[in-house]
């Protein structure tokens, strides 16, 4: 797949609003020319090692170039022998091939395009209870968790709502639970946060209740957020002609790994792999 990413239409966009606005109003073309750098900048893409590009140079085919990135950044560009692309947007780096070929008196105004073929220096993975797991290009610089998971499909069926983020910032490990409801929550679009390069995305299967003995559908079942004793009855269809709510037993594992048997009132919340049992009455 082709992309041109150093393209836009915000500057036409910009220009025409400064046009039809009256004396005093709106931007002036020049305003209009400086703001749009300054609006691309930070939703640029920038290169990185792998990444396929394809240079040319108006009026000049012999310049043209189809080549990958290195591991170290660099590209061998005819004339100017090893450059370094990798970390620059694609802006930039068609300005430093630009004043290379001037500067050394290849070509007197030379206009470079740069395209980028294919992404693969930026990249992140995401992994565990989506429909599409593997990893996926970082098109853009401000790609967020929200769209990284839009490419993976969404989470399953058995997904977890708290996502694991992993990878690095400022170089030290970094690893962020993300409660996705709250992404979506008025407010909560703070933990929404920018994918970088490396990032791990993990999906942890939803947790499970157990729930067996005198019920009517007895088996594992979704534990849903703030979900109580009673509501577990009720997902099991409710007691049988024999269970007794007298009778219920909860199994769960505490923290040093031994089983305990608990009995909770019906308002009681429920963990992850309780396990609920209903005993049948004596009457």
């Amino acid at each position: 797949m082709t992309r041109h990413l150093s393209r836009t239409p915000l500057a036409a966009a910009l220009l025409a609003l400064a046009s039809l606005a009256g004396p005093g109003i709106g931007l002036s073309a020049a305003q209009a020319q400086t703001a749009v750098p300054a609006a691309n900048a930070a939703a640029e893409y920038r290169l990185g090692s792998g990444d396929v590009v394809r240079i040319s140079v108006y009026q000049n085919p012999d310049l043209t170039l189809e080549t990958r990135v290195t591991e170290t950044g660099l590209v061998s560009y005819p004339l100017l022998g090893s450059v370094r692309l990798g970390g620059l947007s694609v802006t930039a780096a068609e300005k430093l091939i630009a004043d290379g070929l001037r500067n050394g008196n290849f070509v007197k105004s030379p206009q470079v395009t740069l395209v980028l073929m294919q992404v693969r220096g930026n990249q992140a993975s995401v992994l565990g209870q989506v429909n599409r797991p593997g990893r996926y290009p970082i098109e853009v610089a401000d790609m967020r968790l929200t769209d990284l998971l839009a490419m993976a499909g969404g989470t399953a069926a058995g997904g977890s709502d708290v996502l694991v983020v992993t990878g690095t910032r400022n170089n030290q490990p970094y690893r962020l639970e993300v409660d996705l409801p709250t992404v979506f929550a008025q407010g909560g679009k703070g933990q929404d946060l920018l994918i970088q390069n490396g990032d791990t995305v993990w999906v942890d299967r939803q947790p499970i209740v157990y729930i067996y003995g005198e019920v009517q559908r007895p088996g594992p079942m979704r534990l849903e957020r703030g979900f109580t004793l009673m509501q577990a009855l009720a997902t099991g269809g409710g007691l049988t002609q024999r269970g007794t709510e007298k009778g219920i037993r909860v199994h769960r594992k505490a923290a040093d790994g031994k089983v305990q048997v608990i009995t909770p009132g019906m308002d009681d919340k429920m963990q992850d792999g309780d396990v609920v049992y209903v005993r049948e009455s004596l009457f």
